[in-house]
């Protein structure tokens, strides 16, 4: 086993749980991620910190609940005191190299991709790719300050509520959606990482890799190869109803993050999860790719495997569309696999767990932050009859994104009111039940192992419970605001580690 392992974090954007084979969907989405995790650890109940990108992926890379690392909306900017789990690689003398395929994680000035030696972006009106590293010349620079001009276009939809509702029309957002590359390239972002890791491979690396990759396939709109679609629902090759509506929705950007009122009809969920479920298949096509060079080339012999969902999607579920508002289900229950069988052997692990503690983990197996709250959070306390840390304790929260909150009370008047739609919502997770809360007050209370589709509300008969796991929540908002003042988990690092971050300019 190598002192530090090379790490390859994978977020399969926008992935619900339980459309996955691997976690017992009916349908057989996924077969070479069932496959490559049949000698993984995979997580039953992992739940995301957050309901949509931006907050969720401040979690992976800081390890801290939203309330805490403060990076809620897409024109804000992660706090510098928040060093990010690229920057404690980097300094620990990491490789670290982004294949990003999402513009919200890869193009807007968050914070997110700091750390990165190279940052690859497949999505936006001029991707950068590890081949435009090789040319030289005018081409080259024309290319440069193009991409610099396509992200500052970007982040101005970001902070300018007017371009961003023009953005939502009908006419304008089927060619945005393609021609822009909103949901990237996956098979591009693949063959890249493939070339990649060879290199490394064939030109003996001296550092050991972090490699982060974010997939967009299974976000809207929806297209996936009409083949995929009529395999797995042959009756629909000739439901004009059904690929009307697709068409429809695909080209409804605002329908993407809109509550279903009214409600979503049964063919109409039914018609949004086929064409989604074709979208996991066509990505797990290329995913088997992945898994086969990984597996053929020994790659794996000293390589930790991570996959997560940021974050799930709605299809009506609820009476909710898209990922904006809520912490049910199908938004935060999430999958997580990693393989890596010295330290994570082939099982399954029942227990509530939050996926920011993918940060902690990695900074484990790093050897990172020994004897401090980084290695007493790590997953690996999960295993093997250690009683979990958090006590199988998982929070997530839902801060609504507030450039569609304009947008959808001109769209649908009176929505954001009557359903809260300007309140943070909150879950906690404590054994088999969850609390959902809107602002202050309980909203729901179930019993997600007896009833994981959040069917049944428990609250009216289980008052005590329910006042148990407010108080939870209640404290946990109290917590996260004290630790915005903390700088970041230093608990334990060593002299040596805090130079580095000196030097590298990530603490004063």
């Amino acid at each position: 086993m190598a002192a530090k392992p090379n790490i390859l974090f994978i977020v399969l954007d926008t992935q619900r749980r339980d459309r996955l084979s691997l976690y017992g969907h009916q349908r057989e989405t996924s077969p070479h991620l069932d496959s490559f995790s049949q000698d993984a650890t995979i997580f039953e109940r992992a739940i995301a910190p957050a309901q949509w990108t931006i907050p969720a992926h401040g979690s992976l890379f800081t390890g801290l609940y939203p309330g805490a690392h403060q990076l809620q909306q897409a024109h804000q900017a992660l706090p510098h005191e928040h060093i990010t789990l690229a920057e404690h690689l980097q300094a620990a003398g990491y490789q670290t190299t982004a294949f990003c395929n999402n513009p919200m994680v890869g193009l807007l000035e968050t914070g997110l991709q700091r750390g990165f030696h190279h940052f690859f972006n497949y999505a936006g009106a001029s991707p950068n790719r590890p081949v435009d590293m090789r040319r030289s010349g005018p081409r080259k620079a024309v290319a440069t300050e193009f991409r610099k001009l396509a992200r500052k276009v970007t982040n101005q939809f970001a902070h300018n509520d007017l371009m961003f509702k023009l953005s939502l029309n009908p006419l304008v957002v089927p060619i945005w959606s393609r021609m822009v590359n909103y949901k990237g390239n996956t098979e591009r972002s693949i063959d890249d990482l493939i070339d990649y890791l060879g290199m490394q491979q064939d030109g003996g690396a001296q550092k050991p890799l972090f490699t982060f990759l974010n997939l967009m396939g299974t976000h809207t709109p929806y297209r996936p190869p009409q083949d995929v679609v009529e395999r797995i629902a042959p009756s629909i090759k000739h439901d004009k109803h059904a690929w009307r509506f697709i068409t429809h929705h695909n080209a409804d950007a605002g329908a993407w993050i809109s509550p279903a009122d009214p409600p979503l009809e049964d063919w109409q969920r039914e018609t949004l999860s086929t064409f989604y479920d074709a979208e996991i298949i066509d990505q797990d096509v290329h995913l088997g790719r992945l898994f086969a060079f990984l597996e053929q080339s020994g790659a794996l012999d000293d390589t930790v495997v991570i996959i997560a969902a940021d974050h799930g999607e709605g299809h009506g579920d609820h009476d909710y569309v898209g990922h904006s508002f809520v912490v049910y289900q199908e938004l935060v229950h999430v999958p997580l696999i990693i393989r890596y069988p010295e330290q994570f052997p082939a099982r399954r692990i029942p227990t509530n767990v939050s996926t920011r503690r993918i940060y902690h983990t990695i900074l484990e197996l790093a050897g990172l932050y020994p004897d401090s709250d980084v290695e007493a959070l790590s997953l690996s306390r999960s295993l093997n009859g250690v009683p979990d840390p958090e006590g199988g304790i998982a929070f997530s929260e839902a801060f609504p994104p507030d450039n569609l909150l304009t947008i959808l009370d001109e769209r649908m008047p009176g929505i954001v009111l009557n359903r809260k739609l300007t309140q943070v919502r909150r879950g906690v997770y404590d054994g088999d039940h969850k609390l959902a809360m809107v602002g202050d007050d309980v909203e729901n209370l179930y019993n997600v192992a007896s009833d994981p589709s959040e069917v049944s509300d428990m609250a009216g008969e289980k008052p005590d419970l329910a006042e148990t796991l407010r108080q939870r929540v209640s404290q946990f908002v109290d917590d996260a605001s004290k630790e915005k003042a903390k700088a970041t988990y230093n608990g334990g690092v060593s002299k040596e580690m805090m130079d580095n971050l000196r030097a590298l300019g990530y603490i004063e």
